[in-house]
C-alpha cells in the first residue's frame, strides 16, 4: 500500500471519527445532514489548508465553490428577471409577469453569507425568489452589496441603505407597480442581520417616505458585545457555522487586524466604559428560562480602550440591531423571527425577540428544534432537505397573510 492511499486512509478515518463525535442524531433525515455536515468541514479545512499554504484565499477558494450554483437573469412565462447596477452594486429584479389591476407587493431580499461570498444570484435564493413571485404575485429585488474582506464597514451598510432609499421612493415603486404599503425587508444570516438594521434605519428615516409594512428576519446576526452566549457555547462546532468561523467574518467586517479577533474569541474586547451596553445582550434576562438550563454567567473581563477607539463598529447599534435603545425597537413593524435550535446564532434571535415583544411590537417566532443554521435554504443537491422546503413553505405563507 503506497504512502499516498496510506495518508487518504488516515484523513478518511479521522474525519469520520471527528463527525461521529460532533455530530447529534437528532435531527429529521441524519444521515443527509450527517453528509452536509462533512462536506462542509471538508470544505472549510480545505479552504483553511489553501489559504495556510499561500495557494488561494479562504473566500475565493469558497467563491469556486460556488459558481456552479450561480444563476443567469433568465425569465420564463411567470416572471421576468433582470440585472440592474444601481448605485455601483448589482440588483437583481424578479417581476411578475401576471396581468392585474391591483398593486403588488414587494420584498427586499438581503443575502447571507457573512458578507463575506454569496449572491443574490445562488440557485436557492433564484428558487426562493420565483416562489415568492409565482404564489405572492410580488417582486422580488436583491441587492448585492460588496463583500469582506477587500471592503469593510460602512461600505456594505451604505451600499444596502443607498438601494432602500433609492427603492422605497413613490416613483420607484410606481414603476414596478407596487402597494407602497405593502412592502417587505427581508434577509437570511448576516443578510437577516443587515435587514434588520436597514428597518431600524428606515422606520426613523425622514427622507425615506415608504415604511415596511412587515419585516423577516432568517437566524439573524444581530450583535458583536458577548461571543459566550450559551448558543456559542452549545454550538462552537455546529454545521455550517462554527465559532470560529463567526468571529472570523465578524472581525474581517470591520479590519484586516487579527488582534480583534483574538479579544473576541476570549470575549474580552469591550472596554468597561461601555458596560452600560451589556444589558442589551444580558441572556440572562432575555432568553426563555428552558436555553438558559446548565449555564452560568461569568463575570466578565473587560478588553482595553483601543478596541473601540479602532473598531467603534462593534458597539455601534446600526449595525448591531440588538443594541438599538427601545424607542427605536418600538416603532418596529410586525415581525416573522425564524430560530434553529442547533444554531450558534440562536440566541441573537431569541433575544431580540425579547426585546421586541417588550416594546410592544408584534412578533410571529417560528424555532425549530431540530433546525441548524443554513437550514432554511438545503433545498437543493447536495444540501436537499425536506425541512428546507417546508421552512420556505412556512415563510411565504405568513407573508401572504401579512402583506
Amino acid at each position: 500500500m503506497g504512502p499516498k492511499v496510506m495518508c487518504l486512509m488516515i484523513s478518511c478515518t479521522l474525519l469520520a471519527w471527528y463527525m461521529h463525535t460532533t455530530f447529534s442524531a437528532n435531527f429529521e433525515q441524519p444521515w443527509k445532514i450527517m453528509m452536509i455536515h462533512s462536506l462542509t468541514k471538508i470544505c472549510q479545512l480545505t479552504g483553511t489548508a489553501l489559504e495556510k499554504l499561500g495557494l488561494m484565499s479562504y473566500w475565493k477558494f469558497f467563491d469556486i465553490l460556488i459558481q456552479g450554483q450561480i444563476t443567469a437573469p433568465i425569465s420564463d412565462e411567470n416572471v421576468t428577471v433582470t440585472d440592474t447596477i444601481v448605485n455601483d452594486i448589482l440588483v437583481r429584479y424578479y417581476v411578475p409577469k401576471r396581468k392585474s389591476h391591483e398593486l403588488k407587493r414587494a420584498i427586499i431580499y438581503f443575502h447571507g453569507g457573512g458578507s463575506s461570498f454569496g449572491s443574490i444570484a445562488l440557485l436557492h435564493y433564484d428558487t426562493f425568489a420565483r416562489m415568492a413571485v409565482n404564489k405572492l404575485d410580488a417582486v422580488v429585488v436583491g441587492p448585492d452589496y460588496r463583500k469582506i474582506p477587500k471592503y469593510h464597514h460602512p461600505i456594505q451598510w451604505n451600499d444596502a441603505y443607498d438601494f432602500v432609499k433609492s427603492f422605497l421612493q413613490p416613483e420607484t415603486l410606481a414603476k414596478y407597480g407596487v402597494d407602497p404599503t405593502r412592502v417587505c425587508i427581508l434577509g437570511d444570516s448576516s443578510g437577516a442581520g443587515l435587514a434588520a438594521a436597514m428597518t431600524q434605519q428606515v422606520m426613523g428615516a425622514p427622507e425615506i417616505p415608504i415604511k415596511p409594512k412587515i419585516q423577516a428576519l432568517i437566524y439573524p446576526t444581530l450583535q458583536m458585545l458577548d461571543t459566550d452566549l450559551p448558543s456559542y457555547r452549545e454550538y462552537e462546532h455546529g454545521i455550517m457555522l462554527t465559532k470560529a468561523l463567526l468571529i472570523r467574518m465578524m472581525r474581517e467586517f470591520h479590519t484586516t487586524d487579527e488582534s480583534l479577533e483574538q479579544a473576541m474569541k476570549i470575549n474580552q474586547h469591550i472596554p468597561a466604559e461601555y458596560s452600560h451596553l451589556l444589558k442589551f445582550v444580558n441572556w440572562t434576562t432575555l432568553l426563555p428560562e428552558r436555553f438558559k438550563k446548565g449555564h452560568l454567567y461569568t463575570k466578565r473581563i473587560y478588553g482595553s480602550s483601543e478596541i473601540v477607539e479602532k473598531f467603534p463598529g462593534i458597539i455601534d447599534p446600526i449595525i448591531n440591531p440588538l443594541l438599538a435603545n427601545d424607542s427605536t425597537v418600538s416603532f418596529l413593524p410586525l415581525t416573522y423571527m425564524l430560530t434553529c435550535q442547533h444554531d450558534i446564532l440562536r440566541d441573537d434571535g431569541l433575544m431580540y425577540v425579547s426585546r421586541l415583544r417588550s416594546n410592544g411590537v408584534q412578533v410571529f417566532h417560528e424555532h425549530i428544534e431540530k433546525g441548524f443554521h443554513g437550514s432554511f435554504f438545503s433545498i437543493h443537491w447536495p444540501f436537499d432537505l425536506d425541512l428546507g422546503w417546508r421552512l420556505i413553505g412556512n415563510l411565504i405563507s405568513w407573508i401572504d397573510k401579512n402583506l
